[in-house]
């Protein structure tokens, strides 16, 4: 799976943490950046370069990574196809991609550390929407204000 990364400067030292990790998994990497500490890194250029990719298909999958997660977050989920959400248990990773199609996960750093960062991309990127039709339906509602917001 291709999974896009983008970190500011307070996410910048888990990115490499998480990047090892992926890579270990298995995952092909797309480094949206931050490309080395930088206290002038803002988050939402590297949260709309992951959500960039991702809308575009050039990843799967992203992962942010700011201070709390709640700016990459937010960002990120102004491009029109992201379904971006802040996760730091391995429940709302997994069900928010079961449940809501979920495409890119927010990590905060100095919220969690770098073994529940682990757990908690396992169980995102090992997780896939379920296709149910209740889920489906909420989706689809979902998308529709998607669509009248970006008109």
């Amino acid at each position: 799976m291709k999974v896009a990364i983008g970190t500011d400067h307070a996410g910048f030292p888990l990115k490499e943490t998480v990047v090892e990790l992926l890579r270990k998994g298995g995952q092909e990497i797309i480094d949206c950046g931050a490309m080395e500490f930088d206290a002038a890194d803002d988050y939402p250029d590297f949260a709309g370069a992951v959500a960039r990719a991702v809308a575009a298909g050039r990843a799967e999958r992203g992962v942010l990574i700011c201070g709390s997660g709640v700016g990459a977050s937010v960002a990120a989920n102004k491009v029109v196809g992201i379904r971006c959400a802040l996760c730091h248990d391995t429940f709302s990773a997994r069900q928010g991609v079961e449940d809501d199609d979920m495409n890119v996960v927010a990590l905060g750093a100095r919220i969690i550390g770098p073994s529940l960062a682990e757990e908690v991309l396992r169980a995102f990127l090992g997780a896939r929407f379920s296709e149910l039709e209740r889920h489906k339906r909420r989706l689809q509602k979902v998308l529709a204000i998607e669509s009248r917001a970006s008109r």
